[in-house]
């Protein structure tokens, strides 16, 4: 059993995918901090200083003890505004891989179709003897 467990564990299909969720914590981050420090104070100036988080209704009124029942909207509107900026940061950085893939890729095929000129030397030669 510890050896089929092995034998899984360092399959490439495992390490891949601790690999990209290593990398996903570590984007994560990234866009975390970009939307908390760049977009949403923007985005707060642009709507007069308005904080959204702090948006709420009470149902219930605390007494003495006890809390007060609250619906807070405020944060809802907070995380799916996050929500719409992480994803489409996301998606812009996953355009951005796609381009320079798609570039790479274009330049290999385009390298494989143009023979070098070692190629086209012996083309020609080859030409030259079948005359």
């Amino acid at each position: 059993m510890l050896k089929e467990f092995k034998e899984f564990a360092i399959k490439g299909n495992v390490v891949d995918l601790a690999v990209g969720v290593v990398i996903g914590g570590a984007f994560s981050k990234i866009v975390t901090s970009m939307v908390n420090d760049i977009i949403m104070p923007l985005v707060v100036t642009l709507t007069g200083g308005v904080n959204f988080t702090y948006l709420k209704v009470v149902i219930k009124e605390a007494h003495g003890k006890d809390s007060a029942v609250t619906i807070n909207y405020g944060t809802f509107i907070q995380n799916s505004i996050d929500f719409l900026i992480v994803s489409f940061s996301i998606f812009l950085f996953i355009k951005l891989i796609n381009k320079l893939k798609r570039e790479k890729k274009s330049e290999i095929v385009e390298t494989e179709l143009k023979p070098s000129e070692e190629v086209l030397l012996l083309r020609e030669i080859r030409d030259l003897l079948k005359k």
